[in-house]
């Protein structure tokens, strides 16, 4: 059996425009969407290649009229979702949707930590459902991004939750950038926001195979880039964009031959802002 517990398993677009979600995404991703819905809800699925790799949703009129907008929600796999619920809310987390299933398919809830960063819990009924997490492919979220208000009450949440451990290695200076992982493998990055970034909230990066490239493909689409492209440790760029709806993502991938100048000449010697960043608003 795989275990899933703690990793990130499925990730949903709430949106305030399905369709204009699925023309941007498709053109800019290359994923396929497809029409999962049901008698009683519209549901559409991303898929790269023969994978599905997240789903689609109307942002419903009560999100909208308590303020929420566009977002991508991250899953967290759990082996019981009833009792990490209840651990969550033990820890001064806020369960927005409490356990229940998604027909046959899946077991989950939604929740926000104690600093409002919002993320589900699922646990897959159907043993085929349950495969292990492609993060290096094209198309899939790479890296998860926890912009919290304050990081060191933020690790100690998740830690208590999901059993993450902490990377000793830092890729920013001083405040730092502290990495997790789940299973023994790196997975993600938290930090203290500055003030001028929005949330506290998650921020997921997909792979792209051409970073120039597809910064081309989403500002033809309507979409923005909201920071970067910047260089990493390791070599790929990274780019903080948001969507023609508003929601807010990130893409990971290789620098390709730039004839447009969306690049530095050079990569800066001062890589102290790795990925932590000042955003444009």
């Amino acid at each position: 059996m795989i275990d899933l517990h703690g990793r990130f398993v499925w990730y949903e677009l709430m949106t305030t425009d399905v369709r204009g979600a699925m023309a941007f995404y498709s053109k800019v991703m290359g994923w396929r969407a497809w029409d999962a819905s049901t008698s009683d809800r519209r549901y559409i699925l991303f898929s790269a290649g023969p994978a599905s790799v997240s789903g689609v949703m109307e942002l419903t009129k009560e999100a909208r009229d308590l303020g929420a907008n566009s977002n991508w929600l991250g899953y967290v796999g759990v082996d019981d979702v009833d009792a990490t619920t209840e651990r969550i809310k033990s820890f001064g987390g806020v369960v927005h949707v409490p356990p229940v299933d998604a027909g046959d398919i899946s077991r989950f809830s939604i929740f926000s930590d104690p600093q409002a960063a919002r993320l589900a819990l699922l646990k897959w009924l159907r043993p085929g459902l349950q495969r292990p997490v492609e993060r290096a492919a094209p198309g899939r979220v790479g890296w998860h991004e926890l912009l919290a208000a304050e990081w060191a009450p933020a690790w100690q949440f998740y830690s208590e939750v999901f059993g993450w451990r902490k990377v000793e290695k830092k890729i920013v200076s001083s405040d730092g950038y502290h990495l997790f992982s789940a299973a023994g493998e790196t997975i993600g990055g938290m930090f203290s926001k500055e003030l001028n970034m929005p949330g506290p909230f998650w921020l997921y990066y997909f792979n792209v195979d051409d970073i120039h490239a597809t910064i081309g493909r989403l500002e033809t689409a309507g979409g923005e880039i909201v920071h970067g492209p910047v260089e990493v440790t390791g070599g790929n760029w990274i780019a903080q964009c948001r969507d023609p709806q508003g929601a807010l993502f990130g893409l990971e991938g290789a620098r390709r031959p730039d004839p447009l100048g969306y690049f530095p000449r050079a990569p800066s010697p001062d890589r102290s802002n790795d990925r932590r960043c000042s955003w444009s608003w």
